[in-house]
């Protein structure tokens, strides 16, 4: 069992790597059912945008510093 979570957190790498500051936090509101993803801490939106795959990225100034994922649980992982 152990192995087969850390096979699974192993796939952020690639994430990770690229990264726009190498650095990725993120948490989950199953309650709501968002992903929060920042690459910078701490972080101040300055704007963000609505992609029609309603997800909201976030920027400060013109350097992209999060994403919010709606209705993560319905994307490509276990459900």
């Amino acid at each position: 069992m152990a192995i087969e979570l850390v096979e699974q957190y192993l796939k952020i790498i690639p994430a990770v790597q690229s990264a726009p500051q190498k650095y990725l936090w993120s948490s989950y509101d199953a309650e709501a059912d968002v992903l929060y993803i920042n690459f910078k801490k701490p972080s101040h939106a300055t704007d963000s945008e609505l992609t029609d795959d309603d997800i909201i990225v976030r920027y400060e100034e013109n350097q992209i510093i999060g994403l919010t994922i709606l209705h993560a649980s319905k994307r490509g992982g276990t459900q």
